[in-house]
């Protein structure tokens, strides 16, 4: 029967081909693939999901969807590999079976986006620098534009994942509010809302006090006034700093509002939902000054000077 099968030429190439067939699939699941230590698979079919990777510059092709298929079933969601470079079968075998290690981050309404990144960072392992600097590259504005929540972060996420990350969701985020209020998404009107709720949310003591600071801000404004507030005066690193005379007197920033006109360049920390609506719909008043009564934990709004200083006594 041996004899029979190397005399049939037919039978000795087909068997060749299935060798050469064969051998170029292992050659070819061997090879190294690149990857982030943390992938985030989408839901969808192994064609989409595959077409998705690709588009992220992950070398994957039409023909992992047949590997993949013999394996099991991709899951969605945050994948952990682990490693950065993995050969293909391995690659696609981590898509069917891990799932990544998840942490918490906490954002609140006020802070500002510098020290949550730094703070971020320090909590994951990242490097603080390399993660502020992928936020700007990513953002259009440097703050404010962040949304407060916890987030359900991957442990693995290099700085560039966690700034898309958050950017992206917050980007939706932004412009879903946005249409949901005006029926439209116009960058440039958001982004002055967002500066003025910044502002209130800094200066207010509490949400109830929102609508009255915000009338405060737009009444200066219209008597071309300088807001003069401190908490304009809280951006960046500055977020917890006391504002002093001596502070007031040597920033020279466009944050000053005690040395510059208008309003700040960009928001000076992220922003409640009730600092976005006071800034939008501001309650009807003529205050022009306020000051915090340290004992009643709010403030005494005032129409006048006089009244202001009496108040500060």
């Amino acid at each position: 029967m041996m004899k029979n099968f190397i005399k049939n030429p037919i039978v000795f190439i087909i068997f060749d081909i299935l060798v050469i067939f064969i051998l170029s699939v292992l050659f070819y699941l061997s090879r190294p693939i690149d990857t982030s230590r943390v992938v985030f698979i989408p839901k969808g079919s192994v064609s989409e999901i595959i077409a998705y990777l690709s588009s992220r510059n992950f070398m994957v092709s039409s023909v992992d969807k047949y590997a993949v298929a013999m394996i099991g079933h991709i899951q969605s969601g945050w994948i952990d590999m682990k490693e950065t470079r993995l050969a293909r079968i391995d690659f696609l075998k981590r898509l069917t079976t891990a799932k990544a290690a998840m942490t918490e981050i906490t954002l609140i309404p006020g802070e500002t986006t510098m020290v949550f990144l730094n703070e971020t960072a320090k909590k994951l392992g990242l490097n603080a620098t390399k993660l502020n600097a992928e936020y700007n590259a990513l953002a259009k504005i440097q703050d404010g534009f962040l949304i407060p929540e916890t987030y359900k972060i991957p442990i693995g996420m290099s700085e560039r994942h966690l700034a898309y990350y958050l950017v992206n969701l917050s980007q939706k985020t932004q412009e879903e509010l946005s249409r949901k209020i005006y029926g439209e998404y116009n960058e440039r009107r958001w982004f002055k809302i967002l500066t003025i709720a910044s502002i209130i949310q800094k200066e207010a003591a509490n949400d109830a006090e929102m609508p009255l600071v915000s009338s405060v801000i737009y009444n200066r404004l219209a008597k071309n006034m300088r807001l003069q507030m401190d908490g304009t005066l809280n951006y960046d690193l500055y977020s917890h700093e006391k504002i002093t005379a001596q502070r007031i007197r040597t920033d020279t920033s466009e944050f000053n509002t005690y040395l510059n006109d208008g309003l700040p360049p960009r928001p000076v920390c992220v922003v409640s939902i009730n600092a976005i609506k006071a800034a939008i719909s501001p309650a009807k008043s003529d205050f022009l000054y306020f000051v915090l009564d340290r004992g009643a934990k709010k403030h005494k709004f005032s129409k006048t000077l006089k009244e202001h200083n009496e108040n500060i006594k």
